[in-house]
């Protein structure tokens, strides 16, 4: 990744929030890395290196600023939008792959060499994946040490490390104090609730259209999966390790989010898919400056700055959504999928944890030992029942005919997804290369260019993405007096690119 000296001291001399994440500015004469937007006092060029990932500038011996906390920054939406080797690794990275399954099982989902892997991630961002896990090991550790009364071994296996002892020389080396220091200096008292619950900040680049994220939400939720009241949106995960719920409400500046976990080796991952989610490491200055510069869609670009692309937490779930709402409204193919959920609906998990506010980045508190365990009963009435996570592929195989209450055509398509997901052949995750998978959805009967390009735009997030074919997407464009024959419109939105599936949220919105 190449970076202009001269564009990032004058966005560290700026302090313009737009670049955190981006890159992290490394301060030789201190031996700190930090955000560029950082308040301390603009270091001197000759003491200034660039790094394009917290891992890197770790790597270089430096340590994060306890002011501006770089590791807490928003994600680079380079690595968020590329489509490449580098980027998929990253979302897997953030999404704990190495974790689980170490880097020969992250080579193995990217069809690489481990070395090869090592070399292109090296090479880009400055650090190879063992340290890019590394580096959101340490800042998993942290949040937990900060604000939670976890026993410190228990923290370390809950981040991912491997052995107290690496947990204890990683922190010293990437925060400059030892564990019990952090705790010390960032603990705050949890508010009343219950013990148990997880509650962090979720940075994003503003702005961010709250609004328009939550309608689109609150349109298509399912009961018993997710739901929207009150401004904050709640659903049901399916994690590596166990089931988990997320309550995220829009505020400013960041999503405050709350999470309950049966087990906190998850968080990590719970965090990564909520910011897919809720597409919290877009550059909607980016996205917004090049769709406003078509004067149809300018006015609706300045009135609703910093729409989102809705993503999901489960490609699986959205593939089965995107065949089930084949050419029907979106009312009516969630009072389909709510029938088929009512069949499926899993028991609700075991001990459930009840919520604790905190200001800042988490609020827990647990039994000490060396292995993570369930979390503790809630206080009476802090949390309803819980949310489930959406039916994995083989609880679809098994649904009966009656109960799908659709064509028998679109029946047998979702089950053919399913087979192909249950049996390792198309990989919906993050990570999955987004060209091999619409090839693959596209080669299942009964899945057509409208399906596999939603799958892409919402489970792959695919940034450049348009539905032409699209019933909402001609009467939007029609209703900006855009063309709204598909050929035609195919062909105008090419001035939209990369950025067309934000153009089919803003459409939508239009129809």
């Amino acid at each position: 990744m190449e970076l202009d000296f001269e564009r990032c001291y004058r966005a560290v001399d700026s302090r313009d929030q737009r670049f955190d994440g981006w890159f992290y500015t490394g301060v030789t004469s201190t031996g700190i890395y930090c955000r560029p937007s950082c308040p301390a006092m603009t270091p001197k060029r000759q003491n200034v290196r660039f790094f394009p990932s917290a891992a890197a500038a770790q790597t270089a011996g430096l340590r994060a600023c306890r002011r501006c906390r770089p590791d807490a920054a928003p994600g680079s939406p380079q690595w968020d939008v590329r489509a490449d080797v580098v980027g998929r690794a990253m979302r897997l990275i953030a999404d704990g792959v190495v974790d689980r399954d170490g880097i020969p099982g992250l080579a193995a989902r990217l069809g690489y060499t481990e070395r090869h892997l090592h070399r292109m991630l090296r090479a880009e961002m400055g650090a190879g994946p063992l340290a890019l896990a590394r580096a959101q090991r340490a800042q998993t550790a942290r949040t937990l040490i900060e604000t939670t009364g976890l026993g410190m071994a228990e923290v370390a296996f809950a981040a991912g490390f491997g052995s107290v002892r690496q947990f204890n020389d990683t922190v010293r080396e990437v925060f400059g104090a030892a564990p019990s220091e952090l705790r010390t200096a960032g603990r705050r008292c949890p508010a009343p609730g219950g013990a148990g619950t997880i509650t962090l900040r979720l940075a994003y680049r503003p702005p961010l259209h709250a609004e328009a994220l939550l309608d689109f939400l609150a349109l298509r939720a399912l009961p018993g999966v997710e739901e929207v009241r009150d401004g904050t949106y709640r659903r049901g995960l399916r994690l590596p390790h166990g089931a988990g719920e997320a309550a995220l409400t829009p505020a400013d500046g960041h999503v405050t989010a709350t999470l309950r976990l049966t087990d906190m080796r998850d968080l990590a991952p719970a965090v990564a898919r909520c910011r897919r989610l809720l597409d919290l490491d877009a550059d909607p200055t980016a996205v917004d400056g090049t769709l406003a510069a078509d004067p149809a869609l300018a006015g609706v670009v300045a009135a609703e700055p910093g729409i989102r692309l809705p993503r999901s937490v489960d490609g699986f779930e959205m593939a089965v959504r995107a065949i089930v709402g084949q050419q029907v409204s979106v009312r009516s193919a969630r009072t389909t999928l709510t029938r088929l959920l009512a069949h499926l609906r899993p028991p609700a998990p075991g001990p459930t944890p009840g919520p604790a506010g905190v200001d800042q980045e988490v609020s827990t508190a647990g039994e000490r030992s060396r292995e993570p365990k369930p979390l503790d009963q809630p206080a009476e009435g802090a949390w309803r029942a819980w949310l489930s996570g959406f039916p994995t592929a083989e609880e679809v195989l098994g649904v009966p005919d009656e109960v799908f209450g659709m064509p028998a055509g679109r029946r047998e398509t979702i089950r053919g997804l399913a087979r192909a997901v249950a049996d390792g052949s198309l990989d919906l995750a993050p990570g999955g290369d987004r060209e091999e998978t619409v090839r693959r959805l596209l080669a299942l009967p009964g899945i057509g260019p409208w399906t596999a390009g939603y799958v892409a735009m919402r489970a792959l997030g695919d940034p450049d993405v348009l539905l032409p074919t699209d019933l909402a997407v001609r009467r939007g464009a029609a209703a900006l007096g855009l063309p709204d024959a598909p050929t035609t419109l195919d062909t105008y939105a090419d001035r939209w690119r990369p950025w067309r599936s934000y153009a089919v949220i803003r459409l939508w919105r239009a129809a």
